[in-house]
């Protein structure tokens, strides 16, 4: 009866085990949509911090420009440095696949491009995240490997769903002092800020290689490889790019 018993606390810790593992392969991706012009960001900045540490989290912050020409009162506008069109596009394409709508609003995470949740509110983000890590079914493998020229993205044993393979560049941490704007006067710490995304390739479903030339990443820029279905779909896969060894 022990044995038995043994035997499957044995089985269920090999099964929570495999299910961490799983989740190191691919993390879960939260993208934070923010604004140095918005009084309401700087907790969710601060928390995307603590994300961005954590294992099994994949945290991105993308500064929207639909700030950056508020005036406010006295303070005068402020425009945001690391803000850009293609960050708001991104976040307004994201509003119609998950809520219908074309409306946006800051602070807003969205994980694993399926449900968004206001950036602030750290216990339902946290819920969130639980509940589809949960559920995550299967997902493309992804890695990133620095080679002497560039970097190597090898995709494998993913879903049969298609979708197309991003390359995300970033600062992995910034300072600004807010001068003029709703935040005037804060110095804002800001952490994994997305400076570009490309589309380096397709997953169609096969194992697939893709070899980069000139990507730069290092105590100050990191990059990461999305899997993503759509436009603004869900995310198949994700990883960090692997750092040098010297």
């Amino acid at each position: 009866m022990h044995i038995t018993r043994l035997s499957a606390v044995l089985a269920l810790g090999a099964l929570v085990l495999g299910a961490h593992t799983a989740r190191a392969e691919s993390p879960t991706v939260v993208e934070l949509f923010t604004s140095q012009g918005c009084y309401s960001c700087p907790p969710a900045e601060r928390f995307l911090g603590e994300l961005a540490g954590r294992e099994g989290v994949l945290a991105l912050e993308f500064h929207v420009d639909y700030w950056d020409n508020l005036v406010y009162g006295s303070a005068g506008r402020w425009k945001d440095p690391f803000s850009s069109p293609a960050f708001t596009a991104r976040q307004q394409n994201y509003n119609v696949s998950i809520r219908r709508r074309s409306g946006v609003y800051t602070p807003q995470m969205v994980v694993d491009g399926k449900f968004e949740v206001v950036g602030s509110r750290e216990g339902a983000v946290e819920s969130v995240i639980e509940d589809v890590r949960a559920r995550a079914g299967k997902r493309v493998k992804v890695a990133a490997v620095p080679t002497g020229q560039g970097l190597k993205v090898s995709l494998k044993d993913g879903p049969d769903s298609r979708g197309g393979v991003w390359l995300v560049s970033f600062l992995r941490q910034a300072t600004t002092r807010v001068l003029r704007g709703e935040n005037h006067g804060k110095v804002l710490i800001n952490h994994n800020i997305v400076t570009g995304m490309r589309r380096i390739g397709d997953w169609t479903g096969k194992d697939t290689t893709i070899d980069l030339a000139s990507v730069r990443h290092d105590k100050e820029t990191g990059c990461a490889v999305l899997v993503q279905a759509g436009k603004a779909g869900p995310i198949l896969g994700a990883a960090r790019c692997r750092a040098a060894t010297s």
